[in-house]
């Protein structure tokens, strides 16, 4: 259960480090330190490490900290990138409409 649940957790950090770094993130220097601590950390049939849970659980650690990065990042690049907006712009980012009076009198543009 435990190597199911690592074997998951260092799928899902390899995989930010591939969103942050693109196609080249096997020759980082994270990539080698994150593949060289999980073979050291592995349970065998002869060895049981200590070190396994303290290591799994920096490994979900740093991956909720890379997720939590990368969400950061896109919203901040979704809401204040593009600088001034108008109020039907700012009403729809936040799910309202402005209100039209029928027949088009009174608040027209």
């Amino acid at each position: 259960m435990a190597g199911a649940c690592a074997l998951r957790v260092y799928r899902s950090v390899l995989k930010e480090l591939r969103h942050l770094q693109g196609s080249e993130y096997t020759q980082s220097m994270a990539y080698t330190h994150l593949r060289e601590q999980f073979r050291n950390n592995q349970v065998t049939g002869e060895r049981h490490c200590r070190a396994q849970r303290e290591a799994l659980h920096t490994s979900q650690v740093y991956l909720c900290l890379l997720e939590s990065t990368r969400l950061h990042l896109d919203l901040h690049q979704q809401y204040h990138a593009r600088g001034e907006r108008g109020p039907d712009e700012v009403a729809r980012l936040v799910g309202l409409r402005l209100p039209t009076q029928p027949g088009g009198k009174g608040w027209e543009k």
